[in-house]
């Protein structure tokens, strides 16, 4: 690791290897990430990836995006995302992405809750693994990309609102000061901060807590997505997600009596309401998703990771119903960003899930998450190459003590969050 590069980008997730693939191969760039490469949520992804079916598909492909997310979107951010997602979808296929095909050799295409038709394409019930780990090989041949594992950014380096490099730790708690005239916050939400989440844990929102520290400027950090379907378990740490296209491939959910009680296909808000609902009348901890309808062959072929996990605590999805709980899944608000994926500090970045530009307003619509970080990734490269250039930060030596305890300055971090969540909540009441 050097002590300058052209860019840093935090994160080694889809938006921040989008990020990176999508700069010359002159650009020095150095990637950092807390785990190892592959532990980002974009490798949890497990639905798909929507793709604007012709433009017959616009009008009710935005619609759909808008009514999602209770019409706080921003029109003019959700109309680029949709836009550009045929030129997203064959850049991918170029990047030797596959996704499911038809018998006649056709991309194939699902359809999930609060989707008016089928207009997502997937791979098996791994989408997001197949798209991201596919980025993450083309990184590590590229030898302008240094990826670095298990570190950890403590800070920014900044002067008169002027991004100038990040303070990194090591795992040996050794902090460096690294320079970059461009800083991308490709870093992820905050489900490390919940009890209940489908979230890696060590994704607790730290981009967003220096972001505020150095007052950038964030937006609806209350906006947090309720997944409705995750396998219930009495074991502590991550919850699975059951993925949105099973209901949509006709999956039905029961109370305690085995009596359906909502439609499946609503929203992931209103949905999660219904079932936080019949809990609440049956006194359970959980409801029951029945994938029998949808048939052993769709399900050995569609949904062989759901399958192989229900078995592993003990229900075999073939032939009964497995219980399943909301738990907290996606972020829609975080560090505001225009349709450049500029922030409001020079030289800062971000985009993927600790941005927002205004695409999913106050609830996401299935499918939209790795499209949108894709095509906001891709704006951010654009605006390093072709954007107007900033003047440098011109800040000097940068004080090592007060990173000296990583555990107690990420916890700062994580409680300034928190408590504008609270802020922002209240203020809504």
């Amino acid at each position: 690791m050097k002590e300058n590069y052209d860019v840093i980008i935090v994160g080694t997730g889809a938006a921040g290897l989008y990020c990176a693939l999508n700069l010359p191969e002159r650009t020095s760039i150095l990637m950092i990430t807390k785990q190892e490469a592959d532990q980002s949520d974009s490798f949890l992804a497990q639905g798909g990836i929507c793709m604007l079916r012709g433009e017959d598909d616009y009008n009710d492909y935005f619609e759909d995006t808008m009514r999602a997310g209770h019409y706080e979107n921003d029109k003019k951010a959700v109309d680029l995302m949709i836009r550009s997602s045929n030129s997203i979808i064959r850049d991918l296929l170029q990047r030797n992405v596959t996704f499911a095909r038809t018998p006649d050799g056709e991309l194939d295409f699902t359809r999930e809750g609060a989707h008016s038709q089928p207009r997502i394409l997937f791979y098996k019930d791994i989408t997001g693994k197949q798209i991201t780990q596919t980025l993450l090989e083309q990184a590590r041949t590229r030898d302008n990309i240094e990826i670095c594992e298990y570190m950890t950014m403590v800070d920014l380096i900044s002067d008169d609102n002027i991004c100038g490099g990040i303070v990194i730790m090591d795992e040996q708690n050794e902090v460096y000061p690294v320079h970059a005239s461009n800083v991308v916050l490709a870093c992820g939400g905050l489900g490390g901060l919940y009890k209940n989440s489908t979230n890696f844990p060590h994704i607790a929102g730290d981009g967003l807590g220096i972001a505020m520290k150095h007052q950038v400027v964030l937006e609806h950090l209350d906006y947090i997505q309720i997944h409705p379907t995750t396998l219930y378990s009495r074991k502590p740490g991550r919850r699975f997600l059951i993925s949105e296209s099973v209901r949509g491939e006709g999956a039905l959910l029961y109370d305690k009596n085995g009596q359906r009680f909502t439609d499946e296909l609503q929203p992931r808000d209103l949905l999660s309401q219904k079932i936080f609902g019949q809990m609440k009348k049956d006194e359970t901890e959980f409801v029951w998703e029945d994938m029998r309808p949808l048939g052993e062959d769709t399900i050995m072929k569609h949904f062989p990771n759901i399958f192989h996990r229900c078995l592993e605590e003990g229900f075999d999805p073939r032939k009964e119903p497995i219980p399943v709980v909301p738990a907290q899944h996606y972020f829609m608000g975080g560090i505001k960003v225009d349709l450049g994926s500029r922030t409001s500090m020079k030289g800062l970045y971000a985009c993927g899930e600790t941005s927002c530009n205004g695409v999913h307003g106050k609830n996401r619509l299935a499918s939209n998450s790795l499209l949108e970080s894709l095509v906001f990734a891709r704006r951010a490269a654009d605006d390093i190459i072709f954007g107007k250039k900033h003047e440098p930060c011109r800040l000097g030596s940068v004080d090592m003590k007060p990173y000296e305890d990583k555990e107690a300055v990420l916890d700062g971090y994580h409680k300034m969050v928190l408590k504008e969540i609270e802020r922002m909540k209240m203020s809504h009441e």
